[in-house]
């Protein structure tokens, strides 16, 4: 099996400014087709430190690939730091140069001299073309016959570069012929430790293929890992363990891999036929947002109101003025007015609101920070529920979203009609 480290180039990434997802695609993309990664680094734009962390890389395994540092600027040090590395010169690649002159002439744009230098390449390595921009990548390759594979930082760029070019030389040059299947169950309204109470024996007998539990806000995702001579192996040795999971937790499984919660609410509106709108007040519309996220939204999603003040949640969403009054915005009446509102206003047939207190502000004993009441209402009733959240604005922001969807995947998936609410 081949081996690599991964390279994450840009000191932006150092001092907190940009967020690597880059490494973790890349490392799923070699775990899926057989190849081992050793580590990951986050390096600075400084040429020696690049240079040095190549080196040191190519000690422990069969290569190394990087992203970031191939553009235009003078703190684009990649591929120098490569050349240094394996004691190489740079040459210009043509084909290179030429297919960026065309871009800047098609875009109009005049081309500066300091482009020509994305068209270097190692000498001697195979460059990788770059469909979505202008910095190719390239695969150069050291004395000792080990290699460094770099393509460019933005996602949108490296993601193609990395399938089309760099996976199926890897195939080549190492005759990969071990497959590592990765099947991913997401799970709602279920702790970590139960989960881990109901497939404990799991966990102390499975070896191939192992399980793990990732957890999340409000969320756990069970993985299931398998290693085989092919893809069809791998899925037979993972299809019975994920048989199992799915009977020993069922009713908290809302997908699979690739399937988000806001996808798998819109699947079952949408298959019987149910339409939604929502009422934010402490999510300021993060929960719309969320929604919308998924193509083909619209056919079952009508739209929300961000209610924040109060005179906005009597006169767009019906809550009465003296229930806001008596029992406050954030209550457990106010929630189910809110829902009933949103679903009348907006003609939906199913209304969901939410209404907390983000703070840092504006808790007290009574009704402390973290407090949010979530409430869905539909033809036959409302439903409502109260959470008490922990962290900052933002954290309680986020798991409030994440929870209100959660109880509205939980409450689509029941076959129990909602009570009538008294207020």
């Amino acid at each position: 099996m081949a081996s690599v480290e991964i390279i994450a180039v840009g000191t932006e990434m150092l001092l907190g400014q940009l967020v690597d997802t880059n490494t973790p695609y890349i490392a799923s993309k070699l775990a899926e087709n057989g190849v081992d990664v050793f580590a990951t680094h986050a390096v600075g734009d400084n040429r020696e430190r690049i240079a040095a962390a190549v080196r040191a890389a190519l000690q422990r395994a069969d290569g190394v690939i990087t992203t970031g540092g191939l553009g235009p600027t003078v703190d684009d040090l990649t591929k120098e730091a490569v050349c240094d590395a394996l004691e190489v010169d740079a040459e210009l690649h043509e084909p290179s140069l030429r297919a960026m002159e065309k871009v800047f002439e098609k875009s109009g744009r005049r081309m500066r001299e300091n482009n020509r230098k994305q068209a270097l390449a190692p000498r001697g390595a195979v460059v990788l073309e770059n469909h979505e921009g202008t910095a190719p990548g390239f695969i150069a390759i050291a004395k000792n016959q080990k290699f460094v594979a770099s393509m460019p930082g933005v996602p949108r760029e490296m993601k193609p570069m990395l399938i089309e070019g760099v996976l199926p030389w890897l195939h080549r040059r190492f005759n990969l012929s071990q497959h590592i299947r990765t099947r991913t169950l997401h799970t709602i309204g279920i702790a970590e430790s139960e989960i881990d109470h109901r497939i404990a024996d799991l966990f102390a007998t499975l070896e191939n293929p192992k399980i793990a539990v990732l957890a999340h806000q409000f969320r756990c995702d069970v993985k299931i890992m398998a290693k085989a001579a092919s893809e069809d192996d791998a899925i037979a040795l993972t299809a019975p363990v994920e048989h199992e999971l799915l009977e020993r937790l069922d009713g908290h499984i809302y997908g699979v891999d690739d399937q988000t919660l806001p996808g798998a609410i819109h699947v079952l509106l949408q298959q019987t036929r149910r339409t939604l709108a929502v009422a934010e007040s402490c999510t300021g519309g993060s929960i719309a947002a969320a929604l919308t996220s998924v193509a083909g939204a619209s056919k079952s999603f009508v739209g929300g109101i961000v209610s924040y003040d109060n005179a906005v949640k009597s006169a767009l969403l019906g809550v009465r003025a003296d229930e806001l009054e008596r029992s406050g915005a954030v209550s457990e009446a106010v929630a189910a007015q809110m829902a009933a509102g949103v679903r009348e206003k907006l003609g939906s047939s199913i209304g969901l609101s939410i209404t907390g207190i983000a703070g840092p502000t504006g808790g007290s004993p009574e009704k402390p920070i973290g407090l949010v009441w979530l409430g869905i209402a539909d033809a036959s009733g409302l439903r409502t529920r109260r959470l008490q959240l922990s962290g900052d604005r933002e954290g309680i922001q986020s798991r409030a979203t994440t929870a209100a969807l959660g109880f509205l995947w939980e409450t689509l998936n029941s076959a129990e009609p909602l009570a009538p609410f008294k207020a």
